[in-house]
């Protein structure tokens, strides 16, 4: 049997695995356009008020978490899109079929990078831990001695756990992203026409 013959006959799983793929590439595609725009205003706005003697000092801490969550929205996007760093010296050198191998190998690594860090984050924000402490910050850090919930921002004075959000969602995605890349290695699901949203290649992103 054919890969477009075994994806069409039991491939619902494996194209809603892509397509929830795609959906959060359309998504991140977005936020990494608000994010940029929101970086740069923070910066002009920096300038304009430090050059005015009016300087707002909770703009350099808003500066730095927008640069946080567009560097892994961006991270988490050029994954699904092939963009991040790879070392091609020895994969150059290799016949057809050890590159297939030496991708999925490398795709593999990804998903369980992603993994990992979801579990890490499943153990550090500990929502299970939180519910039974009835959402009582203190209460939870003074059991658990993880005082997340009681941190806040030292100028905008916001939860931390809300900046660190962008953690476990970075891990969701990035395994998502993930999945899909594996099922395009293996031949299992063809690589997907973006131009309809605008990203006729890898490079139209931002």
């Amino acid at each position: 049997m054919s890969h477009t013959n075994g994806f069409a006959a039991g491939g619902r799983p494996l194209r809603a695995v892509t397509a929830a793929s795609e959906a959060l590439l359309v998504l991140e595609r977005f936020a990494i356009g608000a994010l940029m725009a929101l970086l740069t205003g923070l910066i002009l706005l920096n300038v304009v008020t430090r050059y005015g003697h009016v300087p707002l000092y909770w703009i350099d801490e808003s500066a730095i978490f927008t640069t946080v969550w567009l560097t892994f929205i961006g991270a988490s996007a050029m994954s699904r899109l092939r963009l991040d760093f790879s070392m091609t010296l020895l994969t150059e050198r290799l016949p057809a079929g050890a590159v297939k191998a030496m991708r999925v190998l490398s795709t593999l690594c990804i998903l369980g990078f992603g993994l990992a860090l979801a579990a890490m984050c499943w153990l550090w924000m500990d929502p299970v831990g939180i519910a039974s402490a009835g959402f009582d910050a203190r209460e939870y850090g003074g059991a658990t001695f993880n005082f997340l919930y009681t941190e806040r921002t030292q100028t905008l004075n916001w939860p931390s756990w809300v900046v660190y959000l962008v953690m476990p969602l970075f891990a969701v995605t990035l395994m998502v992203h993930s999945m899909a890349n594996l099922l395009e290695d293996l031949g299992l699901a063809s690589p997907p026409d973006r131009s309809s949203i605008g990203l006729h290649n890898a490079e139209e992103v931002a």
